[in-house]
């Protein structure tokens, strides 16, 4: 695989896939897109008005719902910014559902599958990760989009086996699966149908073994036959006489002559959804187990493909595609999950693996950093906070001051932190250095880090070095308790003047790249 022949871009995937997404560059494309279904339907139904709520339908981070902007996309889309089939399934779709919040999460999706169709190679495929909530709707955007002929599978995943087993009884059956729509580009499509060993129900039918050195085998009635067939079978000593007068005749069907494998069909039960002390869990709410991608690339890809994945969250896309040696393009809205795919592939495969892929969307310089802080200030935070690898705050909330925390081994099976507080501001003053100080010693942790985008002051400076210093006991190596950097040094290369961090997110061992495994447990 070249140098850099992977992507991963920070944005709206709207504008990504117009913008930098080549027509016909794309082998396979599968989309987990936000959708928070333990919404109840009379909510998502609901058109926004008086007292309604503005956000019904949010999932990290990213909220759903009819706004001045999904408006002005409908429109665009109707009057001439896609083919006429969707613009007509649009139109229809409004006419059904209004305004509400599932006809826009249908408009921002169904711009958003335009572009992916656009993307896709003739021989590639597209497989949409949802629920049930929308799943119908969707098909319905889909089959206007690709042509109902290239629809290939309602794939029903049963993420765990353990459903309905709880002891508080709902009034409806319970949820547990997933649905995954499967969409060709055209009738010609890369395919390596998957299999699955034989079951233990099926194996079993083999019991009988006459010892001949041709292994265990099942009875398989004779139903219809010629006398050639039967003299064969009588030959080589494989009929089975019928057990009672006016039944058939039966040939032994021996195990050693059949593949050993069955083929998978599109109910998959095999694959358990991340349970909650599983290795390769992150704690990230959407998260799917790499075992269910490693499944679908390896069937609808081959090696040195592409594989795109425009809501890439967590990053098990690019995890499975970088195992299976396939090509990869991950797009994201959040910082916060850019950060954390970054961490989960140096975690993985090491630090070399940075040399393979390039990162867009992120300040390259002081001038990208102010341009992030004046857009998405907590955007800003996440990204700073991420360049001396410490874990952002998942949300915006009231922090009282720690925007992230950089984890270390501070004793002998004891974790120290150092708090992380990011200024974008042009104003700094000593104050923002007594306040960090303040929260180390309110936290009773061991250091504290003040980023600014604007340089520091004299003052700044020697207030912090009036804070004292934190001895780590397993090297013995004196460290600030409390230093400033600017957003300045950490673009330059400068680093944290602290003990090695402890990268976040990720919990798992790293793995071998080159052992994957579709065993779900």
């Amino acid at each position: 695989m070249s140098e850099k022949s992977n992507h991963l871009y920070y944005g709206d995937n709207l504008t990504i896939l117009r913008d930098r997404i080549p027509d016909e560059s794309v082998d396979l494309i599968y989309l987990d897109p936000p959708f928070n279904s333990n919404r109840s339907y009379n909510v998502l139904f609901r058109s926004h008005s008086g007292d309604d709520s503005a956000a019904q339908i949010q999932a990290f981070d990213d909220t759903w719902t009819w706004t001045q902007q999904t408006e002005g996309l409908f429109l665009s889309m109707i009057g001439g910014g896609c083919p006429p089939r969707v613009a007509d399934a649009l139109t229809a779709m409004r006419n059904l559902l209004g305004t509400s919040d599932v006809n826009a999460y249908l408009v921002m999706m169904t711009a958003r599958a335009v572009e992916l169709h656009r993307a896709l190679k003739p021989t590639g495929s597209l497989y949409l990760h949802c629920d049930p909530t929308a799943s119908h709707y969707l098909k319905i955007m889909l089959d206007a989009i690709f042509g109902p002929e290239h629809f290939r599978n309602e794939i029903i995943w049963k993420r765990t086996p353990f459903s309905g087993s709880s002891k508080a009884r709902a009034r409806q059956l319970p949820r547990s699966h997933d649905d995954i729509l499967f969409y060709s580009a055209s009738d010609e499509w890369t395919w390596n149908g998957p299999t699955l060993p034989y079951a233990d129900e099926y194996l079993s039918r083999f019991r009988w073994d006459d010892g001949d050195g041709r292994g265990p085998y099942r009875k398989t009635l004779l139903k219809t036959y010629s006398d050639a067939t039967f003299k064969r079978l009588e030959a080589d000593n494989r009929l089975v006489p019928p057990v009672r007068a006016g039944a058939k005749w039966s040939y032994k069907q021996y195990l050693s002559e059949s593949s050993g494998t069955r083929q998978v069909d599109d109910i998959w039960g095999d694959i358990n959804s991340i349970n909650p002390v599983a290795q390769e869990r992150l704690g990230y709410p959407t998260q799917k187990p790499v075992a269910l991608l490693a499944r679908i690339i390896s069937e609808s890809s081959n090696e040195g493909d592409v594989v795109l994945d425009p809501f890439c969250g967590c990053g098990t896309t690019i995890d499975a595609a970088e195992k299976l040696h396939r090509r990869w393009i991950g797009v994201d809205i959040t910082y916060l999950a850019i950060d954390l795919i970054r961490k989960r592939l140096r975690h993985t495969y090491g630090e070399q693996i940075e040399d393979t892929y390039t990162v867009h969307g992120v300040p390259a310089d002081l001038g990208g950093a102010a341009a992030l802080f004046a857009e998405n200030p907590f955007d800003f935070e996440r990204w700073a906070v991420s360049l001396i690898d410490a874990q952002p705050n998942e949300k915006q909330v009231g922090d009282k001051g720690i925007d992230g925390r950089v984890r270390f081994h501070a004793d002998e099976g004891r974790i120290g932190q150092a708090l992380v507080s990011v200024k974008g501001g042009k104003t700094v003053t000593p104050s923002m250095v007594n306040e960090i100080h303040g929260t180390v010693q309110r936290e009773q942790v061991e250091m504290g880090i003040l980023i600014t985008l604007t340089e520091p002051t004299k003052g700044m400076r020697d207030t912090a070095a009036k804070s004292g210093t934190y001895t780590a006991n397993l090297t013995g190596q004196d460290y600030p308790r409390i230093q400033i950097l600017s957003v300045g040094d950490l673009m330059a290369g400068k680093q944290a003047n602290m003990p090695t961090a402890i990268l976040p997110y990720v919990k798992a061992k790293p793995r071998d790249p080159d052992q994957l495994t579709l065993d779900p447990n």
